[in-house]
């Protein structure tokens, strides 16, 4: 399931999540005590947490507040507009400065983590750590797609924190646009692969192990040559082990590492 953000009024969506303040609307009484923006947002998130996106609704938000959907639309005009704030919500749970914060000469503030100008790789690690455990908390954020922006507060001091991460390599421009897009999606696709391992476990009451177990078996059955045909796979497979999550980490953190090679020695060329 994939949803678009940025699908409701543009002149309400970006107002509500840069906190305007609230315009008259003719027609309609002011908000009743006891619900804000705020508490509809962590409803919504709350919701999308325990049940997945395809759960997310004004109804079921409204529920878990003890309110019809219809209190809701006082201040949040509908599901859409929801969706953008609670998606920009949850990426300000990430630990970086704010956006445009004054750096000290020689050193670069990003995921929380003050580095040396030239331990840009250190600052540019801790921030995939924490985009990567921000995902696994609320994987129904990976479902909404990155072809249009929120624009929301929090998703572009995200992509500040990343940018003002990388300057002390160096890169080109046009190297430093590429080396963003493979980091953003490279850490979607990671927790995107570890959010459906633990679903398909939770969803099929079968786990990892069982699930590869039987199936190599089998396999074991029907290509009795299997080491013979495909050595490099075994080979490979040899070579892993430990519980999946382990594995999914692991994964992570090497394919991580092979990016900021990548990087590095793109700097070295520009340089």
């Amino acid at each position: 399931m994939t949803v678009y953000a940025g699908q409701g009024d543009a002149h309400r969506s970006l107002a509500l999540l840069w906190g305007a303040p609230e315009e008259p609307r003719a027609g309609r009484s002011g908000p009743k005590p006891g619900l804000s923006v705020e508490a509809i947002v962590s409803a919504g998130i709350a919701v999308a947490d325990a049940e997945g996106m395809a759960a997310l609704s004004m109804r079921a938000v409204g529920e878990r507040l003890g309110r019809t959907a219809m209190a809701l639309y006082t201040y949040v005009p509908g599901k859409a507009e929801l969706l953008d704030l609670m998606h920009d919500r949850a990426l300000a749970e990430l630990a970086i400065e704010a956006a445009g914060a004054t750096e000290g000469a020689g050193v670069t503030e990003a995921a929380g983590v003050a580095a040396p100008a030239d331990g840009w790789r250190e600052a540019v690690a801790a921030w995939a750590d924490d985009l990567y455990a921000c995902y696994l908390r609320h994987p129904w954020v990976l479902q909404v797609s990155q072809a249009r922006p929120v624009l929301g507060p929090a998703e572009l001091a995200a992509m500040e924190a990343l940018l003002r991460a990388l300057r002390p390599a160096g890169l080109a421009p046009s190297r430093l646009r590429g080396a963003v897009a493979a980091l953003w999606q490279f850490i979607r696709g990671q927790a995107a692969t570890t959010a459906d391992a633990r679903g398909a476990a939770a969803a099929t009451r079968v786990s990892d192990e069982d699930w590869w177990a039987t199936r190599s078996a089998r396999l074991a059955e029907l290509a009795p040559d299997f080491a013979q045909r495909f050595p490099l796979l075994v080979a490979l497979r040899s070579t892993g082990g430990g519980a999946p999550q382990d594995t999914h980490r692991e994964a992570f953190r090497t394919g991580l590492a092979v990016l900021l090679d990548g990087i590095a020695a793109g700097a070295t060329a520009d340089g």
